[in-house]
């Protein structure tokens, strides 16, 4: 079943190249004013030629009028953060500044020794919050002093190093005290003080982990207090409340008195989890992000139930200060809380941006825990924050055709008949960063199917049409192999897997939300753990039949499978599995062989928590024999296609060996085979020029075998 096909854009020029992606302006943060009558936000620049960025800052009305860039010079700007007296605040060079809102009377505020990597200043101006560096030798051990050109690295635990670096340095929050004049202190105070865990968590993490409360004598952070191995297997992060006065921090995810069971780390943590629904006194899981709410009496934050799933669902838990009382407020939303912000609506708590049924829309939640949807588009909301004005709020939003703008949002309730209708919102765009470029470009279309799967399921599945396209022609077509395993495949706008930038080299994109993905209920995303290579392999192999037996417009002679992380998995598997389906393949930071990826990540609680067990208890765990016994690299006999395997060398999450044992065993086995080999790159691919030539490598191969 199709819904019908939707325009991405007016008729225009040409079709999209790599060095359009590269030429669109990047919005990445925005700040309404005190008053809500104007918006700060920074853009980032890139220039190929130079193979690097400038982050600006810029300045828009509320209404949309007014635009003016205000960094004028050659060095980023950041973070832009509006101070009570209508001036703002931004990073550059690692200090902190200001300037007027016209860009006029800029002044350094900060001269601390250490670069500051993220900051919040207090509710009253007294005080701001600073993030520093600080060396970390518990791991990786210092080499000795008379030795100052050693390279080696003499490391004694697990966790040695994360994404895509040796971790050798932690952040710290600094309390720093704010002059009457507006000048931050030399010195300040750490609020981890001789404690070896960071904050905010790695990799991700920034200022949205740390918040002060309103009456500026508190803050609330994000911490997961643990290291070495104890790190390694665990995504139990908690949320602490540091008082100011009396340095006392307290947990407000464990009960006072709270001993960390034993774990054994030969066994999987989801074997050992405890569900915080029964418990909501010890809540194990990723807890992160806390706000709290505007009169300070609650504080909420997000929420996961078990340690070691990192996929588990995200809900909102809100906490009553006083009493200590915990309540998990999204209940009805069977998906994750991707953010939020509190209401300044008295019949309602909070607003939040979550995925379901391939978008991610955003919501309300009342404070009985009832959930409506304020927002039906095929977009995703990407931020939610308030205007300060009780009404409105500020948000960004992008699209498979658009990428991010910013949004003011305002709620509103209409009555028929003396009965509510169901909430909705007015939506005004404020940003157009990259109208200029878009309008030049031929977009393909976008159609919504539903496809029965092998199990009896309604799976949703986007197409992307051809740019041009043209009726009655049939196109080479890509199968769309989604990364995680469990994040959406939505809305998303990215400058890498861009569906567009396939559209417009004349490929239809069939991209499935096939088992494990979120937005279709608990039951759906939890499929896949433990269960790689089953249902959700049939589910690709059921879009793309569906595709080739049903679109007129598919040629079932020109097949491609292509796809990154869990997709580049899923590429390795399909390889050895597809019955004659494909052309070529293309596999972007795959794993390829389970039990090697085991041992060499360095996210542990991933492998444990998805594989069911480490490899050498695969005779102790049926469902772990399975997944090691369906490894794509044992699969490797029945390989017959051409492929492209595509890693960065700076990936420790799927180490780069995983690419070249790929690339090395097609070679062996005499199939065409190339290797994209990134050696600064990590799980992404960043720098400009290596953005092109990705772009230009993965359209090459395509081209080779498809047209």
């Amino acid at each position: 079943m199709a819904a019908t096909l939707v325009a991405a854009s007016s008729a225009a020029q040409r079709t999209m190249t790599p060095e359009d992606l590269w030429a669109m302006s990047r919005i990445s943060q925005a700040q309404a004013s005190p008053d809500g009558s104007r918006v700060a936000y920074q853009v980032g620049y890139y220039s190929v030629p130079q193979n690097n960025s400038q982050q600006k800052l810029l300045l828009i009305n509320a209404d949309g009028t007014g635009r003016q860039v205000l960094t004028t010079g050659q060095h980023s700007e950041t973070d832009p953060q509006w101070l009570p007296d209508g001036r703002i605040a931004f990073l550059c060079n690692g200090q902190i500044w200001t300037m007027n809102a016209d860009g006029s009377s800029r002044r350094q505020l900060s001269h601390t020794e250490k670069d500051i990597e993220g900051y919040a200043f207090s509710p009253d101006g007294t005080k701001v919050l600073l993030l520093h560096s600080l060396p970390f030798h518990d791991i990786i051990q210092k080499n000795p002093d008379d030795l100052p050109k050693a390279t080696g690295r003499r490391i004694t635990d697990l966790m040695y190093r994360h994404w895509d670096h040796y971790v050798e340095t932690i952040l710290h929050p600094f309390i720093y005290n704010v002059t009457p004049q507006g000048d931050i202190a030399p010195e300040g105070v750490d609020m981890l003080d001789g404690q070896p865990y960071e904050c905010p968590v790695e990799p991700f993490g920034g200022m949205e982990q740390l918040c002060w409360s309103p009456d500026s004598k508190q803050i609330a952070y994000t911490a997961r207090k643990k290291k070495g191995l104890d790190y390694a297997i665990s995504t139990d992060t908690d949320i602490y409340l540091y008082d100011i006065a009396s340095a006392h921090t307290r947990n407000l995810c464990k009960p006072q008195g709270y001993v960390e069971p034993k774990t054994d780390p030969t066994k999987t943590m989801k074997r050992q989890a405890i569900n915080a629904a029964e418990n909501l006194q010890y809540l194990p899981g990723y807890d992160q992000n806390p706000q709290f709410s505007p009169d300070g009496k609650y504080i909420a934050w997000t929420s996961m139930a078990r340690a070691g799933y990192e996929a588990d669902r995200n809900r909102l838990c809100l906490m009553n200060i006083a009493t200590g009382e915990k309540r998990f407020m999204t209940e009805q939303f069977d998906s994750n809380v991707d953010a939020f912000c509190f209401a300044r609506a008295k019949d309602i708590c909070a607003y939040f941006i979550g995925v379901w049924h391939g978008t991610i829309n955003m919501y309300q939640v009342d404070w009985n825990g009832n959930v409506q949807q304020l927002t039906d588009q095929w977009a995703d909301w990407v931020s939610i924050a308030p205007m300060n004005d009780g009404r409105r709020l500020l948000c960004m939003r992008q699209s498979l055709s658009a990428p991010t703008d910013i949004y003011v949002v305002e709620p509103t309730t209409k009555k028929i008949k003396g009965k509510k209708t169901a909430p909705k919102a007015t939506v005004t765009q404020l940003t157009h960063e990259n109208d200029a470029l878009l309008s030049q470009l031929s977009f393909g279309r976008m159609q919504q199917r539903w496809v029965k799967t092998t199990d009896g399921q309604q799976m949703l599945v986007w197409i992307m049409l051809p740019a041009n396209y043209v009726e009655g022609k049939k196109y080479p077509t890509l199968l769309f192999c989604e990364g995680g395993p469990q994040s959406p495949v939505s809305q998303f706008w990215s400058y890498r897997w861009n569906f567009q930038i396939m559209a417009a080299n004349g490929y239809v994109v069939v991209a499935p939300n096939r088992r494990g993905l979120p937005g279709f209920g608990q039951q759906w995303l939890e499929q896949i753990s433990g269960d790689w290579t089953g249902q959700c392999m049939l589910d690709y192999l059921t879009a793309i039949d569906d595709a080739a037996d049903n679109l007129p417009f598919v040629d079932r002679d020109r097949l491609a499978a292509v796809g990154a992380s869990f997709g580049g998995f899923s590429v390795y598997y399909l390889a050895g599995h597809h019955k004659k389906r494909f052309k070529c393949f293309i596999a972007h930071d795959g794993a390829f062989n389970l039990e090697s990826m085991y041992t060499d990540t360095e996210e542990v609680w991933f492998s444990n928590w998805e594989y069911d067990d480490a490899y050498w208890n695969r005779d102790l765990t049926p469902q772990a024999s399975g997944t090691y016994a369906n490894s794509p690299h044992r699969f490797v006999e029945q390989w017959d296609t051409p492929i492209l395997c595509i890693h960065g060398e700076k990936d420790y999450r799927i180490c780069y060996n995983q690419g070249m044992g790929a690339f090395n065993a097609a070679r062996l086995r005499g199939i065409p085979a190339e290797l994209l080999l990134f050696p600064d790159e990590n799980h992404w691919v960043l720098k400009p020029q290596n953005g092109i030539l990705w772009q230009r490598t993965f359209f090459g191969w395509l081209d080779k075998w498809l047209k």
